[in-house]
């Protein structure tokens, strides 16, 4: 086998002693992974707890805690989880939630990966032909080559890199769970301003029916001389106001029937089927308990975990952009097997290479240092917007409560005031036919009445909206271990789970 002079002396090298420079890269790995070598960047520790000692509010003191993970199951309405159920199934929110977890999820595998040794490989063949005033020269040439790199975290930006990443997943997981109690909450409240609007179409058709009976009666009278002109008058423009109202109530019922298919995407005619079977009755929710101590309460809010992992992740970011000052090291080689054929005369060769390489910043124009400013400019933000959650989190809790307690204060007078006015209406209406109270009395009674039954109903939506929203406010069952986002829903309201 013939090989040509210049190809020898461009393979041709010595042997190194690799077994020392292994060892020694080695040694600073393991040395970086102890924790021996400074870690760049501050270490994380949780923010200080800034809520309240104690409620301002009065609480509630019933039931369990643990209730909450399924509490659109326990407002006793067979409907609403049904709903709930489709709802987190449709909704763009949930699934814009979902996409982020996968991205974090992908970038925090990424992170996981780069302090670990790489491994590239890459083939190639090529024909070729050349020729010096001779007949043509062909030269078959192919070659392997296998390609590793390792960086040694020296400093600890890529560990702060990891650090970062894990905790932009947590949040993103913890704002799915946010997602998925907002929905449950949205839903539960468009349900109530439904069973509300069909409580108020009730009572207007009762009102309208009565009206024009009492129009047509008196109308009777009128054209026999024995009602004067003007109670004709007044009788049939009270039926048509009442008339008007009605379709006016009507056509926001359609509206809001609509709104919740929108919401939920099931077929209108067999919601509409549903909702007739209990049409105008409000959900009655089951008490729960409310821990005493606000912070141990708001680290049940997912929004709150969220907004401390983001906090953990931008304190890790300071790191990784302080580790931009540091020296890196990295051990690289290869290994290229060639295999030449140059007109029938064949030759094999292989190089190969392995040592280290340092690298640091001299002169970077002050980039490094602006992105470390920048990076706890952001920290610092991250703060403010934890705290001000905390803070969010905790007015919502207290203006729970006060909706809470003030429907509980409203309930008896609420009631007392109904049942008076109804009394007040029957003996009105009584006098009314006897001759004893003019038809004006008897329409004074009638809004009255009308106006004291809307304010019942109102208390009812009211009082369980505002369960609804201590529900809410009280982070809806979720707790920090919580992490199973790889359903479409929580396992509570997966199809089926409630009938």
């Amino acid at each position: 086998m013939k090989h040509p002079a210049p190809l020898l002396a461009a393979l041709s090298s010595s042997r190194p002693r690799v077994l020392p420079l292994a060892v020694a890269m080695a040694l600073l790995g393991s040395l970086s992974a102890c924790g021996l070598l400074p870690k760049v960047g501050p270490d994380y520790a949780g923010p200080t707890a800034t809520a309240p000692t104690a409620w301002q509010a009065p609480l509630p003191h019933a039931g369990q805690v643990a209730e909450l993970g399924t509490w659109w199951n326990r407002l006793d309405d067979p409907l609403l989880p049904v709903l709930i159920t489709a709802a987190q199934r449709e909704s763009a929110t949930l699934a814009q939630a979902r996409a982020r977890i996968a991205q974090a999820r992908a970038s925090a595998v990424a992170a996981g990966v780069a302090g670990m040794p790489t491994l590239d490989a890459s083939l190639a063949a090529k024909r070729a032909a050349f020729t010096f005033g001779a007949p043509t020269t062909f030269q078959t040439t192919r070659q392997a080559s296998l390609m590793a790199n390792w960086e040694i975290d020296l400093f600890g930006g890529i560990s702060r890199q990891q650090e970062e990443a894990d905790a932009r997943l947590t949040a993103s997981e913890a704002r799915w769970h946010d997602a998925r109690v907002s929905v449950a909450a949205e839903t539960a409240d468009a349900y109530l301003q439904l069973r509300y609007q069909e409580r108020r179409v009730a009572q207007a058709e009762s009102d309208a029916a009565s009206r024009a009976e009492t129009a047509r009666l008196l109308d009777t009278l009128g054209r026999a001389g024995l009602s004067p002109p003007a109670q004709v008058a007044l009788a049939n423009a009270s039926a048509a106001d009442s008339a008007a109202t009605l379709t006016e109530l009507k056509a926001g019922l359609d509206r809001q029937i609509k709104a919740l298919v929108a919401l939920t995407a099931l077929d209108e005619t067999g919601l509409r089927q549903r909702l007739a079977t209990a049409a105008g009755r409000f959900p009655q929710p089951a008490a729960f308990a409310v821990d005493a101590l606000p912070a141990r309460l708001l680290s049940q809010r997912p929004d709150v975990a969220a907004a401390e992992r983001d906090l953990a992740a931008a304190n890790a970011a300071i790191g990784v952009a302080g580790a931009a000052r540091y020296p890196r090291l990295s051990l690289s080689g290869f290994i290229t097997p060639l295999r030449l054929n140059t007109s029938g005369d064949r030759m094999s060769a292989t190089t190969w290479s392995l040592g280290p390489t340092l690298s640091m910043p001299v002169f970077d124009g002050g980039r490094i240092g602006a992105n470390v400013d920048a990076a706890r400019a952001n920290h610092t933000a991250a703060e403010a917007a934890y705290r001000q959650k905390v803070r969010d989190a905790v007015s919502e809790v207290e203006q729970a409560l006060i909706r809470l307690d003030a429907a509980r204060q409203r309930e008896a007078d609420v009631r007392r005031a109904a049942a008076g006015y109804r009394e007040a209406f029957i003996a009105t209406q009584a006098r009314q036919r006897a001759g004893l109270a003019s038809l004006m009395e008897l329409e004074d009674a009638r809004r009255t009445l009308l106006a004291a039954d809307t304010s019942l109903s109102g208390w009812e939506q009211e009082r369980a909206s505002a369960w609804v929203a201590l529900y809410r406010a009280a982070g809806g069952g979720w707790a920090a271990n919580d992490t199973d986002t790889t359903s479409p829903l929580p396992p509570a309201a997966q199809p089926g789970a409630a009938r």
